[in-house]
């Protein structure tokens, strides 16, 4: 058996869980997937595949993540958390075939880099690439940040190590509509600005603790630290600019270029918007 074990969330996702666990069928590796009420064949699909399924209502990420990694009985010293519309590259399959526990004595997570899609187009630039996130650690050691409502990241107490050769891509072809991309995001915004009013209560602290020259989630932290600190209104159109010319978003397209916008400037505005909105409320 494999030294690890892959946990997966769901909800109707039969357009993407094909694809993810097809790139992993040959690893053998046990394979949880905490599903939150799909109506789809995505439960079907689980069971073609082999995979166990629990079941949890959703209500944010952190939450969602938190419930799978306490729902399944995992033997594995080690545990990979994947999200539906993503998948394992050939590369980072082969790494994980040579991967043996006794190799990694002393190490408590793994960073895997992700290329992210939109829209069929590989964004590259404005800061997306490369990027690493903590996607496989010890069973029992590694758990979900709780002190963030839509950011979801995995910690360990530990050392970490990052793999920059072999991918995980994703890519979440719903959003190729842009109906639903606004929609989700939308409600995503309500969930941030929430967050950021309690952090302005100083009611919420950050997990991870912010570094500039740290691993990659402390970078981010230190990033945050610095975001939350400026002027509501101002701090979405800092991002653009960082995010086109600083970092090259515009060298990413006309796909990507949209989605810099949506994504860096659109959807920060809206966030903004309702915590001045939530504020006024508390006064």
């Amino acid at each position: 058996m494999p030294a690890y074990s892959f946990v997966i969330l769901s909800y109707n996702e039969e357009l993407h869980l094909p694809r993810l666990l097809q790139s992993i069928k040959a690893l053998n590796a046990p394979v949880y997937v905490l599903d939150s009420g799909s109506t789809d064949r995505t439960l079907a699909i689980c069971e073609e595949f082999g995979a166990t399924v629990a079941y949890h209502p959703f209500e944010n990420h952190p939450k969602q993540w938190h419930a799978a990694l306490n729902s399944f009985q995992i033997h594995t010293p080690w545990t990979i958390g994947l999200d539906s519309d993503q998948i394992v590259t050939p590369e980072l399959l082969m790494k994980l075939q040579d991967f043996r526990d006794e190799d990694y004595l002393g190490i408590d997570g793994i960073y895997f880099n992700r290329k992210n899609y939109f829209k069929g187009k590989w964004l590259r630039f404005g800061g997306f690439y490369p990027k690493y996130l903590l996607k496989m650690f010890r069973t029992g050691i590694g758990y979900s940040d709780l002190n963030e409502n839509m950011d979801h990241r995995f910690v360990v107490p530990g050392k970490t190590i990052t793999w920059k050769d072999g991918h995980i891509l994703e890519e979440n072809l719903k959003e190729n509509e842009i109906s639903f991309w606004i929609t989700k995001h939308n409600r995503y915004s309500d969930l941030v600005a929430a967050e950021e009013l309690e952090r302005i209560n100083q009611l919420r602290s950050q997990t991870v603790k912010p570094k500039f020259f740290g691993n990659p989630d402390e970078r981010i932290a230190w990033m945050k630290s610095i975001w939350w600190k400026l002027p509501l209104g101002l701090r979405p159109c800092l991002y653009l600019i960082y995010r086109m010319f600083i970092r090259l978003g515009i060298l990413d397209g006309k796909a990507g270029i949209l989605f810099h916008f949506l994504q860096g400037f659109w959807f920060r505005l809206i966030v903004d918007v309702k915590i001045k909105e939530l504020l006024k409320k508390g006064r």
